[in-house]
């Protein structure tokens, strides 16, 4: 089964800037479809994949930060190639 999801790591701290980086370096060294825009990053691929993998590097994530927030959107499908049509 095909997923989208959109994550926002948002951490609390003043350093932020550089664990963000380095979150989103290891998302694209990933075997999945990345997006990037200024407020979130979106992953697309297979949901058995994608899972473990998001699983393994978000608990990395907070292992390296005090306080941090990921907000996850998910969709049943990729939408990797959605075009407005308005």
């Amino acid at each position: 089964m095909q997923i989208s999801i959109e994550l926002t790591l948002t951490p609390l701290q003043d350093d932020y800037e550089e664990h963000i980086i380095r979150f989103i370096k290891k998302l694209r060294l990933s075997e999945f479809t990345i997006l990037e825009n200024p407020l979130s990053t979106q992953v697309y691929g297979e949901y058995d994949k994608v899972m473990p993998f998001l699983t393994q590097e978000i608990k990395r994530a907070f292992g390296d930060m005090e306080h941090v927030l990921v907000y996850i959107k998910m969709v049943k499908s990729n939408r990797s190639n959605y075009e407005p049509h308005f």
